[in-house]
């Protein structure tokens, strides 16, 4: 599948804010086996003062920009060309939770990859009885890894509602839990700790979800949006697979990744400091278009 994404970032500051440094991390990622980014423009207006790349420990492309002047926005715009595999989802070669813990137990890589970085509480996923409980009916009613992810995901679409106005980005997975709503962010940060809460690694992924008019519509300008969803790794044999507990379903050749992390804290599309007397206003605007 091949793909051109524009993405627009657009901040609107109630007063001039200066000396801001921004982290940016939007910039799909080329996965062996899995994406090829073809072409990638990242561009800033105002024009920062400074603008370097770098690759963090996760292997996300980071572009750091700096200002030095005052301003009162700030428009973020990619545009990115990459081509996605369809593969079918192979067989499932996971061992029971066991047998998860042995391999984890035999593997000693501490690299970006290790799934040892994604099983202990993080910065935005503290574990919780409540979701671990959750989580462990999957495991109970399974008898794989993939097969206990698969049936966790499931879980999370059936009984909660996709409900934008109920949370918001730095809501705690527990309330997101409890209301029993929220979004694509929230079902992944409870999907997480409840994995993590049973030992199963699980990681934060950052990117693009290509979505389809109903039919007979129109595709919509700017309608397709910033996606998230859960990596799982399954054991030695099975390695990492992804789930997006937001459509049900494995992520497929209409996921497009950005990168991934412990959290959204990881992977965030922008974060930074400023100086400023006031507080801002942000949109968001994504085109996720299919090359035929």
């Amino acid at each position: 599948m091949l793909y051109d994404i524009r993405l627009e970032l657009h901040y609107d500051y109630e007063g001039f804010v200066h000396a801001d440094r921004h982290l940016v991390r939007v910039a799909p990622a080329s996965i062996p086996g899995q994406q090829r980014v073809i072409a990638s423009t990242i561009s800033f207006d105002p024009p920062p003062a400074s603008e370097t790349n770098f690759v963090d420990f996760f292997g996300n492309l980071v572009t750091t920009i700096a200002y030095e002047g005052y301003h009162d926005r700030l428009d973020v715009r990619l545009s990115a060309r990459v081509g996605v595999e369809d593969d079918t989802p192979p067989a499932d070669l996971s061992s029971d939770l066991a047998g998860l813990q042995r391999d984890l137990s035999t593997l000693w890589t501490l690299d970006g990859n290790s799934p040892h970085h994604f099983i202990a509480p993080s910065p935005r996923v503290a574990l919780n009885k409540a979701i671990t409980d959750y989580a462990r009916e999957s495991v109970n009613r399974t008898t794989s890894v993939r097969a206990a992810a698969m049936d966790f995901c499931l879980s999370i679409h059936r009984d909660f509602t996709y409900d934008s106005d109920s949370t918001d980005v730095d809501t705690a997975p527990l309330e997101a839990f409890n209301l029993k709503r929220g979004v694509c962010q929230d079902f992944v940060h409870v999907m997480i700790a409840g994995l993590r809460g049973v030992g199963i690694p699980a990681a934060y992924v950052s990117g693009f979800l290509r979505t389809i008019p109903p039919k007979g519509k129109p595709r919509l300008e700017g309608a397709d949006a910033m996606h998230a969803w859960v990596r799982v790794w399954c054991g030695q044999h099975a390695g990492w697979i992804e789930f997006d507990p937001t459509n049900a379903m494995l992520a497929g050749a209409d996921h497009i990744t950005i990168g991934y992390g412990r959290d959204y804290a990881d992977i965030s599309p922008i974060v930074g400091v400023l100086r400023t007397s006031g507080g801002h206003e942000h949109t968001q605007s994504v085109d996720v278009i299919r090359i035929e």
